[in-house]
């Protein structure tokens, strides 16, 4: 029984960490290498595509969708999706897809001469099932060794564990108080149903064993 709840407990575990390293905004230091639009249609891999922009009609078949192209400094390739996030989740509340890929078409650069940038952006980049992180904003780098704090994150973050520390404790005291003490008065009445139940059961093998010997 103590394997299946520590299995369970890393299950949620698991799903807690990916929603979150998912949603929260990620830094990217790289160099912009090309944009590009491309008519996607959505298949199992709708879940990691935003919702029709705003303005737009919705269409679950498929839809245009700008691309960012870029190189990390170490010259790894990136791809990132640029959609609207509109009032859904995660709530990042973008609407200004289009001037965000202009943004980005302005800071494309050469090997030569690189300009590099920081993308924010949330999700992942998985190539066996087509999927794509979505950048919110982009802005200019010192240079490639630039070094990001995750302010957000780490404040977030912070507060969540508050939280759910603070309900933990909570929940704890109410259980020890209200729960445990239910829990063993309903335990000493089967244990003392069971003990009546057994005296009984000997008293009766006794009687028998009586019978027997006359």
């Amino acid at each position: 029984m103590g394997y299946v709840k520590w299995a369970f407990r890393i299950v949620v575990l698991t799903l807690v960490v990916g929603f979150f390293h998912y949603t929260l905004p990620q830094h990217d230091i790289v160099r912009v290498t090309g944009t590009y639009e491309e008519r996607i249609d959505f298949g199992n891999n709708s879940l990691f595509w935003s919702s029709a922009g705003s303005g737009n009609a919705a269409s679950p078949v498929n839809r245009d969708v700008f691309f960012i192209q870029t190189k990390s400094p170490e010259d790894e390739v990136m791809v990132y999706r640029n959609e609207d996030t509109g009032w859904g989740w995660p709530p990042y509340f973008k609407f200004d897809t289009s001037n965000l890929q202009a943004e980005v078409g302005d800071m494309e650069s050469t090997v030569e001469a690189p300009k590099w940038v920081v993308i924010t952006h949330y999700g992942w980049r998985n190539e066996l099932f087509s999927i794509y992180p979505n950048a919110v904003d982009v802005r200019p780098a010192t240079g490639p060794d630039e070094q990001i704090i995750p302010w957000f994150n780490i404040v977030f973050l912070t507060f969540m564990a508050a939280l759910f520390w603070g309900l933990y404790v909570r929940w704890r005291r109410f259980r020890e108080a209200r729960i445990d003490p239910v829990l063993e008065d309903i335990e000493d009445g089967y244990d003392a149903a069971s003990d009546a139940i057994a005296d009984r059961g000997s008293r009766m093998g006794r009687w028998l064993k009586g019978l027997r010997g006359k």
